[in-house]
């Protein structure tokens, strides 16, 4: 029989040689059946499960191997390697000192020693990191431990979910996916898998991925936190949604800033829920605060151009032309379409006009005066600031009265006349067009109060 198992393992060892892994496993189980109480036939399984990246069954043959015989070097460093590759650097360690008891000059040994430590330096800097929200840290973290611990999950899991929390949704989903292919039922990655389509705001696919992670492992604390936070913030978003349907918007106003308090490590969802606040906002007249909320969410997410749209929109509202432009700007250089185009125009528009004189302000009547409410204005306004009224004051308020007596003037020449008025609504300069060549305040005042001699002092009768 002893001979049969020496035959197996030559040829074992024949395959191995060749790289043909599959096939010295094959024999080298072969010698075990036939003689299960030899330690380097078990060994050598090992050795070869381990070329092929199947470590917990390795480690469970080098276990086996030096329970056969404590003083096998090889079995006891071949089970710290595939310690090491699981991530189990404490235990790794302890296999190392004990190859250097048997052979304390190891220099393998030596140098597999020296890696454990780092490992297990490693985890302390991603724990710290993960304690402290640094997720890079930890990804850098974990991307050095699995260069020494290529087969551990574990820290595969807690990288997947820093890249998670860090936006990086696509490079989490793949190594979660990377290990559900090995293990479908992995609580660990189910859970990431979730909190990726979480974050995604596809709650109800999340849910679900939430759901099962708790049924292969209702202990899973964070899936449990996880999916109580999805259902809880897609129902507060909802409830705020329907209160704005039903324009209850002080209460959808309450339910959105409820749902901003859920998670906020949720930046998709929150994104969406400061711009539907700052939507409810502004139908309760609270602009600038509907600005801030816009900016939050813009912050969160530098692609939303629904976000762009409402502040450039509360821009408009609150003449802040420039910054308006600025916003839909954005919005076109992303999206060219004619509505965007058209908002673009307007806001460069509403800029150019509010560069002008304010002919409105001048007489401080508002843009939908009749024509009635602007002859009123400009009575007041000339009256109050005719240079007959300031003869007695001292030469720079003189000049000063004199001056916006001119813009009541022409504030008044235009507006009273439809067509210039049309004109500058529309944004044309008219000071360019030559529509005050032969403009004369005192002119425009005489025709408004009958033809009276308008010279320095005839008018001071009327500001007695």
């Amino acid at each position: 029989m002893d001979f049969l198992a020496e035959s197996f393992k030559e040829q074992g060892n024949a395959y191995y040689s060749k790289k043909d892994y599959s096939q010295a496993f094959n024999y080298y189980t072969k010698a075990i059946d036939a003689c299960p109480k030899n330690a380097s036939y078990y060994g050598n399984r090992a050795a070869t499960l381990m070329m092929l990246c199947r470590f917990r069954e390795a480690l469970e043959d080098s276990q086996q191997a030096v329970r056969l015989d404590d003083c096998f070097m090889k079995g006891h460093l071949r089970e710290g390697k595939c310690h090491l590759s699981l991530g189990n650097a404490m235990a790794a360690n302890r296999c190392f000192q004990k190859v250097l008891e048997l052979e304390p000059s190891n220099r393998e040994a030596q140098q597999e020693k020296k890696n454990a430590a780092a490992l297990l330096e490693y985890q302390r800097m991603a724990d710290f990191g993960f304690e402290k929200r640094d997720f890079r840290k930890v990804v850098f973290c974990m991307d050095r431990a699995l260069a020494l611990a290529s087969a551990c999950h574990r820290f595969k899991i807690l990288k997947a979910e820093c890249l998670a929390l860090l936006g990086r949704y696509p490079e989490a989903q793949s190594v979660a996916s990377d290990i559900l292919r090995m293990d479908s039922t992995n609580a660990d990655a189910l859970y990431v898998r979730g909190l990726c389509l979480y974050y995604e705001d596809c709650i109800d696919k999340a849910v679900q991925f939430f759901v099962q992670a708790l049924r292969m492992a209702p202990d899973h604390e964070k899936a449990r936190l996880a999916c109580r936070n999805a259902k809880a913030l897609k129902a507060k978003k909802e409830e705020g949604n329907q209160a704005f349907k039903n324009n209850n918007y002080e209460a959808a106003y309450q339910l959105y800033t409820e749902a901003l308090a859920i998670d906020p490590n949720n930046i998709k969802t929150n994104a969406k829920l400061y711009c539907n606040r700052a939507t409810a906002g502004a139908k309760l007249k609270k602009v600038d605060q509907a600005i801030e909320d816009c900016t939050s969410a813009i912050k969160l997410d530098d692609t939303y151009i629904k976000a762009y749209l409402r502040r450039a929109q509360c821009y408009m509202d609150t003449e802040q032309y420039e910054e308006a432009v600025r916003d839909y700007e954005k919005v076109y250089q992303t999206e060219k379409t004619s509505d965007h185009k058209q908002m673009l125009k307007k806001a460069q528009m509403e800029l150019k006009k509010s560069k002008r004189k304010d002919y409105y302000k001048v007489l401080g009547v508002g843009k939908n005066a009749t024509e009635d409410e602007i002859k009123k204005a400009y009575r007041k306004r000339a009256l109050m600031h005719h240079p007959d009224r300031h003869s007695s004051a001292t030469p720079e308020v003189q000049k000063e009265e004199e001056k916006k007596f001119k813009e009541v003037g022409e504030a008044f020449t235009v507006l009273s006349d439809p067509k210039k008025k049309v004109r500058y609504d529309n944004g044309h300069d008219l000071e360019d067009d030559g529509c005050f060549d032969d403009f004369d305040a005192n002119n425009i005042f005489r025709a408004f109060f009958g033809g009276h001699n308008s010279g320095p002092g005839n008018f001071f009768f009327q500001f007695g």
